[in-house]
């Protein structure tokens, strides 16, 4: 775009003013316009019970009020009289502008969706399967179209501007030794993002999910496109690569189901009374507002020289309630060992030999 100075022959001060004053105009109308539309879509979602109307309306506000305001100026540049630097420069931004702000309202549709899945389905609840399941894949998938949403506008406006579009045209032959390296280059960064596509549709893990990984104990907090994050038991935060769920085996306590299993193993002496044991052990279980009321169960799993291994099973709602229950039968039952069955704990038998005489020298 070149510029000639005597494009400005014809354009005076009184008609800068009028120009400047018809933007102006433009842009109050269409903050007008914009401020009555969004006062009347809160009182129409003001009487709907569902908050997703609500999360929708103050996601779309910011961007509504710039296409407003894009839609606006472009009514009025027919008004305008604008030199042809000035009209270059004009479509120039709007080039630049319109794109983005399409894609701004496009990430703001995604974004609306991935909320109303949220707030759709709660994951607090007991039986939490398929909601985790619905959030988990809303997420990774929601991720994947604001990133190609992203991508997207940029070489949109990038196209824009003449130059650069000569330039891609010229690149083009060369694109594919640069799509070669840039690929090796970015070998890992690709495999987790491939990954990630793939975890949202097979669902080896989802949101919330309690998982055994790398000898830890968490919970599943957040699941990006390349790297899943993972609340520990003791708050820290266990940073885990999206293939690293694909290519090597971990624990999922809550693939199918909540519901757990828990167990707790005390060792004891040969000769315990394992009957009272676990009629004793029932009490407590029925006792225990922890357990969910399915089943239990004390039995001898191990023997040793001098102890045997006692297993005690009961079961749980979720993960968190099962590791408590377990703490507190393992307790209960060791208070009651010590105070009612002492003679049931582990002891070591000593056989002691008689001593032989001396022998008697009779010579």
């Amino acid at each position: 775009m070149e510029f000639d100075w005597g494009d400005l022959g014809g354009w005076t001060g009184l008609t800068a003013i009028a120009n400047v004053a018809i933007v102006a105009a433009a842009v109050v109308l269409a903050l007008i316009v914009h401020a009555v539309a969004v006062g009347v879509a809160r009182k129409i979602v003001g009487r709907t019970p569902d908050t997703v109307d609500d999360a929708a309306l103050a996601l779309s506000i910011r961007p509504l009020r710039w296409i407003a305001i894009a839609v606006a100026l472009t009514a009025a540049r027919r008004f305008l009289d604008l030199a042809n630097w000035m009209n270059d420069l004009w479509q120039l931004a709007a080039g630049f502008i319109v794109p983005g702000l399409v894609g701004w309202l496009l990430i703001t549709i995604i974004r609306v969706y991935v909320r109303a899945i949220e707030l759709r389905y709660d994951i607090a609840v007991t039986d939490n399967l398929r909601a985790r399941r619905r959030r988990t894949r809303t997420a990774i998938l929601g991720r994947i179209a604001v990133l190609g949403v992203g991508v997207l506008t940029v070489a949109l406006m990038l196209l824009s501007i003449p130059s650069i579009r000569s330039v891609g045209i010229t690149l083009m032959a060369s694109a594919g030794l640069a799509g070669l390296a840039v690929g090796a280059a970015a070998q890992p960064a690709l495999k987790n993002l491939i990954a990630g596509i793939q975890l949202a549709f097979t669902e080896p893990i989802r949101i919330d999910d309690v998982l055994i990984i790398e000898n830890e104990w968490g919970r599943v907090e957040e699941i990006r496109l390349t790297y899943v994050v993972v609340a520990l038991w003791d708050e820290r935060r266990l940073i885990v690569p999206v293939s690293r769920f694909l290519e090597q085996p971990f624990q999922n306590w809550t693939r199918n189901a909540s519901q757990l299993l828990g167990s707790a193993f005390i060792w004891l002496d040969p000769t315990a009374d394992i009957p009272r044991l676990r009629a004793r052990f029932e009490e407590i279980v029925r006792a225990n507002p922890r357990w969910d009321g399915r089943s239990f169960a004390l039995q001898v799993t191990d023997t040793k020289p001098d102890a045997i291994e006692v297993r005690v099973l009961a079961t749980a709602k979720d993960a968190p309630t099962t590791f408590d229950l377990r703490c507190d039968l393992r307790e209960a039952m060791l208070a009651f060992i010590r105070d009612d069955m002492p003679e049931a704990l582990p002891r070591r038998r000593i056989i002691a030999e008689p001593a032989h005489p001396p022998a008697i020298d009779l010579n």
